[in-house]
């Protein structure tokens, strides 16, 4: 909850919409952050659980900023954390970052979706298939759908890539199995094998210059210092 709170603050800064907070479901979403730990896959809301060291915790956000929406995602470890969790944290992001490299080399998204399966399998974790990316813009879910794995439905209504393109992709990779379930607070998914999951996601645009990662975090002293950041 002092996450999100957190999260919160830096929103009404700038003047940013968050997108989460009452987002339609079962019950409204009352948060402006997903907060998913552990076990816990995507969707998790915020409370008053204390983070503790060997946790993993995913933290997906998204605003609303002069009518544009950006959403990104990422899990980091508390304190040490298992070796095979560390990895299944570096082979998460490391499968983000090769579809975004990916996204200027290839025709078509089922080839960067493969190449994104093909990593995870060869790590021995398992790809999350009933949550995909998806398009972004004046709205934060549009089309197309954005899987991280090819499936017959991609195959049959494949993504061109193109200028003007711009996706949330967002890996979720598990553990253990691919199966998740639902809480019966109506949003948190967790692992059915109650192994760990990571998640990691950045909206990003293709352009005629190239490929630009929207919610990159800051890297310059200008971009710093318009955060209010001490860089590290």
């Amino acid at each position: 909850a002092q996450i999100d709170a957190a999260v919160a603050s830096v929103f009404q800064r700038f003047d940013a919409t968050p997108l989460f907070l009452n987002f339609p479901g079962p019950v409204p979403f009352p948060a402006v952050t997903c907060i998913s730990v552990n076990d816990e896959v995507v969707h998790g809301i915020p409370g008053p659980r204390v983070l503790q060291p060997g946790d993993v915790v995913s933290i997906d956000t998204g605003c609303r900023v002069n009518g544009w929406c950006g959403d990104a995602a990422v899990t980091h470890p508390v304190g040490e954390i298992a070796p095979r969790t560390r990895q299944l944290l570096d082979v998460t992001s490391g499968v983000l970052q090769l579809a975004i490299d990916l996204l200027g080399a290839k025709q078509r998204w089922s080839e960067i979706a493969g190449r994104m399966d093909e990593m995870v399998i060869a790590a021995g974790f398992s790809s999350v298939r009933q949550f995909v990316g998806h398009g972004i813009g004046r709205e934060m879910h549009e089309e197309p759908q954005v899987p991280n794995y090819v499936s017959d439905e991609l195959l049959k209504e494949d993504i061109a890539i193109r200028p003007g393109l711009v996706l949330a992709i967002e890996p979720m990779v598990n553990l253990g199995r691919a199966d998740v379930a639902c809480l019966d607070d109506q949003w948190t998914q967790v692992t059915q094998d109650g192994q760990p999951s990571a998640h990691f996601e950045h909206t990003v645009a293709v352009t005629r210059e190239g490929v630009r990662v929207l919610t990159a975090p800051p890297s310059t002293a200008e971009e710093f210092e318009f955060l209010g950041i001490t860089p590290p």
